[in-house]
C-alpha cells in the first residue's frame, strides 16, 4: 500500500482580504453520513512515467469536469496519509463554480457481496471554506497542504 502515489490540486481564491480553498466531499457510501474528514483537494493516483503536475491537472480535469485555472503553481510538497498513500499537491489561484461541477465517477460492489455494482461520483459536493472550517472538515494528512498555503500567502492578500 506504502507505494501507492496521488497528486492533487488546492484551488484558492481572495474574498473580503481572507483567503477561501476549494474541497470536495468524497463520494461513496463509506462518506455519505460523514462530514469532518471526508473533504478532500482534488487529486488522484498516478504511476511513472506519468510525472506529478500532470496528473494533478488530469485528475482535478476528471473529478470536477473542468479546466484547471490558470494561476501560477505554488507547490505544496508531499504528505503521507494514514493508510500509506503519499500525496504530492500544488496550489493555484482560480475562480470555480461549485454549481458547475460535473463530477467523475467510480463503480463499486453495493452493498457490500451483493454481486450488484452501483455508480457513485468521485466528488458529491465541491465547496469553498475558509481556513478554519477547511481545516475542520479536510482529511487530516492533508491539513499540511492548507497550512503551507497559508505560509506562502502570508501578507500576499490583494
Amino acid at each position: 500500500m506504502s507505494g501507492r502515489r496521488s497528486a492533487g490540486l488546492l484551488v484558492y481564491r481572495w474574498r473580503g482580504g481572507a483567503v477561501e480553498v476549494l474541497l470536495g466531499h468524497m463520494g461513496g457510501p463509506f462518506w455519505a453520513r460523514r462530514n469532518a474528514g471526508a473533504w478532500t483537494l482534488p487529486k488522484g493516483e498516478y504511476q511513472p512515467p506519468e510525472e506529478a503536475w500532470d496528473a494533478a491537472r488530469r485528475e482535478f480535469t476528471e473529478e470536477l469536469g473542468l479546466p484547471v485555472p490558470r494561476g501560477e503553481a505554488l507547490p505544496l510538497g508531499e504528505v503521507r496519509q494514514s493508510g500509506g498513500k503519499r500525496v504530492v499537491a500544488w496550489a493555484v489561484a482560480g475562480e470555480v463554480d461549485p454549481a458547475a461541477v460535473v463530477p467523475g465517477t467510480f463503480t463499486l460492489e453495493w452493498p457490500p457481496r451483493s454481486g450488484r455494482t452501483v455508480e457513485f461520483p468521485e466528488l458529491d459536493r465541491v465547496a469553498w471554506f475558509g481556513p478554519q472550517r477547511a481545516r475542520e472538515v479536510m482529511v487530516a494528512a492533508q491539513r499540511v497542504f492548507l497550512d503551507r498555503l497559508l505560509e506562502r500567502l502570508d501578507g500576499a492578500a490583494p
